[in-house]
């Protein structure tokens, strides 16, 4: 039987999926740089797993353009590419408000929940209280928050995955961004219009905030 561990928040995870999420985040946050080596036996030992896991959980990032593998040189952390830029926003655009709208007609009590406390800590966010690193963080659980309230496993794959890249970019060109805080608190109405069952009004909100990522992003170039 695999092994599993729990999480704070009581989920439990296989030791391959605990060692997916720690990974994709350190690549989707440049904590490992783009280009870097990837060396499973130092990932392993950093996350007290086996190196199993760890090859596993590659697999999977290698799929979702997190890492590149090339015949006798080795794996690396993909380049960030801003050339991606328009590619991925183009999927963004349409898929975002899809499924901030879905959200908004199918979240649980649960998931209302969820999105409440984080519009908590978006208030703090706006007050400067917090580092750029713990913005990213939030923007992150921000998006993965809406995307599960969609309840469409296809949908929030497809958006995570989008939005892990995106968040690369952002980290690329993120001492250029003079307003961290401004455009995470955006997420602020977003939330509320979701948690209100308001979809037509999260939709639009969605697309704006995909637009305007991608506008600061070339005004930051």
């Amino acid at each position: 039987m695999q092994q599993t561990v729990t999480e704070p928040g009581g989920e439990d995870l296989s030791l391959a999926e605990r060692a997916y999420r720690a990974i994709r985040d350190r690549l989707v946050m440049l904590e490992i740089r783009p280009g870097s080596p990837i060396n499973e036996e130092q990932l392993a030992q950093s996350l007290g797993v086996g190196r199993t896991p760890v090859r596993e959980a590659l697999k999977r990032l290698q799929y979702e353009r997190l890492i590149t593998t090339y015949p006798r040189r080795g794996t690396f952390a993909t380049e960030v590419n801003i050339t991606d830029l328009a590619h991925i926003s183009e999927v963004r655009q349409e898929l975002e408000p899809l499924a901030a709208a879905q959200a908004a007609r199918r979240a649980t009590v649960a998931d209302r929940a969820n999105l409440t406390a984080l519009r908590r800590e978006l208030e703090s966010a706006h007050s400067g209280r917090q580092a750029a690193a713990e913005l990213m963080h939030l923007d992150l659980q921000v998006h993965r928050a809406v995307y599960a309230a969609a309840h469409n496993p296809y949908l929030e794959d497809t958006l995570v995955r989008h939005d892990n890249l995106a968040t690369r970019i952002w980290c690329l060109f993120i001492d250029r961004l003079s307003d961290m805080a401004g455009h995470v608190e955006q997420h602020g109405p977003l939330i509320e219009a979701i948690v209100a069952g308001e979809p037509d009004k999260a939709a639009q909100l969605a697309r704006g905030h995909v637009e305007g990522f991608e506008r600061a992003i070339r005004g930051a170039i």
